[in-house]
């Protein structure tokens, strides 16, 4: 919370005691945010809240950079976020329809996970090492194997259980360790959804994936892939940053969702449906 108000006070150049009188404190008050002593109450959160909207400070954007971490030499650093936190050892217990199936998931970067939690009443935020050496991993480029794998785990290709596509993404995850391939938040759901139904075809899927990118996500598939990861910090997130957090959230699926409805309305007559594919054809 430090971190947060001194960006707020820097943005506007204000000294202590112009800070604290406009958002309706005193000068001890901030002194003892500013050098982490105490954090402010829930009402003066909302005031920094009020404070950031007046001044047109896009507070999501100092949270998102407040949790970012460098990358080592030889240790990736990626992103965690919990609905209650880790408890004991790190594991493969993710529900079994998550993107990539049953696994530990973490993101290359702080926004998607942070999104992710800040619905929750108490969530963690994790910011996790990884060593990949000794382990079996799998990049899976943004393509058709990437949608066909979510399809699966989703269960969208459950109607053909006995065919030669159904084993071969039931299976495309077996040895590894760790899978690499992009996040698929809500925003893309939708996306997905639309093919899987038969709204879409393939080619403007796979524009929307493009044009919608979210990064990328390492999902541990195994406990050997899991005992590879470190827990370098945990944070609580404050009811202010959740706030914000929840706004730039929302922010972003209108213009996700803007941007795939002229992708979808452009390429609509090009490429395969899902059914299609399914079919061979």
């Amino acid at each position: 919370m430090k971190y947060l108000i001194k960006k707020m006070r820097e943005f506007t150049n204000m000294s202590q005691e112009q800070f604290a009188k406009e958002i309706g404190t005193t000068v001890v008050s901030v002194n003892r945010w500013e050098n982490g002593k105490s954090i402010p109450n829930p009402m003066a959160q909302n005031q920094l809240n009020l404070f950031c909207n007046n001044h047109n400070i896009d507070i999501a954007e100092v949270i998102v950079e407040k949790y970012r971490y460098e990358h080592g030499d030889d240790m990736l650093i990626l992103y965690h976020g919990s609905k209650e936190g880790l408890k004991g050892k790190i594991q493969p217990k993710s529900r079994e329809d998550c993107d990539f199936g049953i696994g530990f998931y973490t993101g290359t970067d702080t926004i998607q996970p942070l999104t992710l939690v800040c619905g929750e009443p108490n969530p963690k935020f994790y910011a996790v090492g990884l060593i990949l050496d000794g382990l079996k991993v799998l990049d899976l480029e943004l393509g058709l194997d990437w949608a066909m794998v979510v399809a699966y785990h989703r269960g969208y290709m459950d109607t053909v259980k006995d065919s030669e596509l159904y084993e071969k993404y039931a299976h495309l995850f077996d040895d590894y360790d760790i899978v690499i391939g992009h996040i698929a938040d809500d925003r893309l759901y939708t996306e997905l959804t639309r093919f899987f139904n038969g709204d879409i075809t393939d080619t403007a899927l796979m524009k929307c994936l493009v044009a919608l990118d979210l990064g990328k996500q390492y999902v541990a598939k195994t406990q050997k892939g899991c005992d590879a990861f470190s827990v370098i910090s945990e944070s609580d997130i404050y009811q202010m940053e959740l706030t914000a957090l929840q706004e730039k959230a929302t922010v972003r699926r209108k213009e996700s969702y803007d941007i795939a409805n002229q992708i979808e309305k452009r390429y609509r007559r090009e490429g395969k449906y899902f059914d299609e594919i399914l079919r061979g054809e």
